[in-house]
């Protein structure tokens, strides 16, 4: 395996206010309407499970992690499992999501950043579905 494979990051700049967006990012049934429909379930504190379900390319799945990190409107940090990758459910299968909000002069920066992926075309494919996820965000947040 490379050592070298990069994380998967996806950033952009919403023009909404930090808390609007973070409300975004964590209350469910908003996230249902950007995130391809996922239905996430989570108590956001820290140690605490989160679950994502729905379907993707016609096939159900139910992805699961633990909430690794809660900074107020700052920074979100979870590990994610996904079943649809074949793989077992083992700690070295999980990658790491981080969610980054900053403040700028004309909205909030969002980052999303997917650390341990197996390979670079996986990195890549990643970050083109967290583009198209926070175009989402963006959109709806902007209408």
């Amino acid at each position: 395996m490379n050592d070298q494979i990069k994380d998967a990051e996806a950033s952009v700049l919403v023009k909404a206010p930090r808390g609007l967006v973070w409300q975004a990012l964590t209350d469910p049934e908003i996230v249902q309407k950007y995130f391809l429909g996922t239905h996430l379930t989570t108590t956001w504190r820290e140690g605490e499970p989160v679950t994502f379900a729905g379907e993707w390319k016609g096939k159900r799945y139910e992805d699961k992690g633990t909430v690794l990190e809660n900074r107020h409107e700052e920074l979100l940090r979870i590990t994610h499992y996904s079943p649809l990758t074949g793989l077992p459910d083992v700690p070295e299968n999980y990658h790491t999501v981080e969610y980054r909000l900053e403040e700028a002069p004309d909205g909030t920066h969002v980052t999303i950043t997917q650390g341990n992926n197996r390979s670079d075309s996986e990195a890549e494919d990643s970050a083109k579905l967290w583009e198209m996820v926070l175009g989402n965000l963006k959109e709806l947040l902007e209408r």
